[in-house]
């Protein structure tokens, strides 16, 4: 594949550091894009998708009317994870040279795991499993809720290469990456070959920052507001240093972009950050100086203020949460709802195409 490079931060910052650039979105006209500013995987939700396909009502709704002509017993429910299915293979291709170049490290396309799934690890690792089939380029997002580890490690031992999500805290994504490390060890103890795939595990900084000035503002903190910017950039630098330490191969993911030091402030790690493209194009046309500042801590005033917050702490300390914690967390349970709500929104969607107001 001829790429034509777009010159700016991000692409030095792809040439120049381990530090790897994924597209927060499976559209492939921004894959495209962002595959020219150094970009070399994709990630997705339930959201993302529901607005993937809502934005190209031209492609996608036809093809639903399709659908249901081929699925004449489908639900809307099936109807729907059929698009989203078709969409993630069209955008894996995209990614496929990649893939080959990088031999599975990068050159990946997520797909969520059906957020209604949640409560059933067997039926997550199941789904997990089908989706990796789609292309051999697929990565499966599986959350970090207690039932999600147990899938994530049985998911990862049957050969699929796992990204986390639904994950915002340190206990979290460590607790995932040692599930992500036990799979790894059942399946080379079965003399089956890891060497290409490419599991990592998101915290996503920005829905953290976003918790924790829901407290804040629910228990009358009197503090600096722009401390709370950082909150999930200390949690990012806090796991990628744990991750190092324990000898975990997944690598940490920097998702949830609320600001551009969820990018800047990790740069020179071996790690993956996933903008949104409006994020990346801001970030490239900005002529900002790259510099490697994953090691550099966040400074000790702005951290005073978050030890402040014992929710911030227990997000922060490796043993902050225990796994049955994660489920409460108000950071999970506002993403899981969220996630819910966009496919109940898809299968409107879908609703409104096979089933029309009359």
């Amino acid at each position: 594949m001829s790429i034509e490079y777009t010159p700016g931060p991000l692409l030095t910052a792809s040439r120049t550091t381990p530090t790897a650039l994924w597209n927060d979105s499976a559209d492939p006209d921004e894959l495209r894009q962002s595959i020219s500013f150094g970009g070399v995987g994709a990630t997705c939700n339930p959201a993302i998708a529901y607005t993937c396909i809502n934005q190209r009502k031209d492609i996608w709704l036809p093809r639903i009317a399709e659908l249901a002509e081929e699925m004449p017993a489908a639900t809307e429910s099936e109807i729907g994870w059929q698009v989203v299915r078709e969409l993630s293979i069209r955008a894996a291709g995209l990614l496929e040279p990649i893939f080959d170049e990088q031999h599975g490290r990068n050159g990946r396309l997520s797909i969520q795991t059906d957020p209604r799934l949640a409560r059933d690890s067997g039926a997550l690792a199941d789904q997990a499993e089908e989706f990796s089939k789609l292309a051999k380029n697929i990565i499966v997002k599986i959350p970090a809720t207690s039932t999600g580890i147990e899938a994530i490690e049985e998911a990862t031992y049957r050969g699929v290469s796992v990204n986390v999500t639904v994950s915002f805290s340190v206990p979290q994504a460590i607790t995932a990456g040692e599930a992500i490390e036990r799979g790894l060890k059942r399946r080379e103890a079965a003399g089956e070959d890891v060497s290409t795939m490419g599991p990592v595990v998101t915290l996503m900084g920005g829905r953290l920052d976003d918790w924790i000035k829901i407290v804040a503002r629910r228990d009358n903190l009197f503090l600096d507001p722009g401390h709370l910017e950082w909150a999930g950039v200390a949690a990012l630098k806090r796991a990628y240093r744990e991750f190092q330490n324990r000898g975990l191969r997944a690598r940490v993911l920097s998702a949830a972009f609320r600001n551009v030091m969820h990018w800047s402030e990790l740069v020179g790690g071996d790690l993956v950050v996933s903008p949104p493209f409006a994020w990346q194009k801001l970030i490239n046309d900005s002529g900002y100086t790259v510099e490697p500042r994953i090691d550099v801590p966040v400074a000790s005033e702005i951290m005073e203020t978050l030890r402040s917050i014992p929710e911030f702490v227990r997000a922060y300390e490796p043993d902050g949460m225990t796994p049955a914690e994660f489920d409460s967390f108000g950071a999970t349970r506002r993403t899981l709802r969220g996630f819910l709500a966009a496919d109940a929104d898809l299968d409107a969607l879908v609703r409104d195409v096979i089933m029309p107001q009359p």
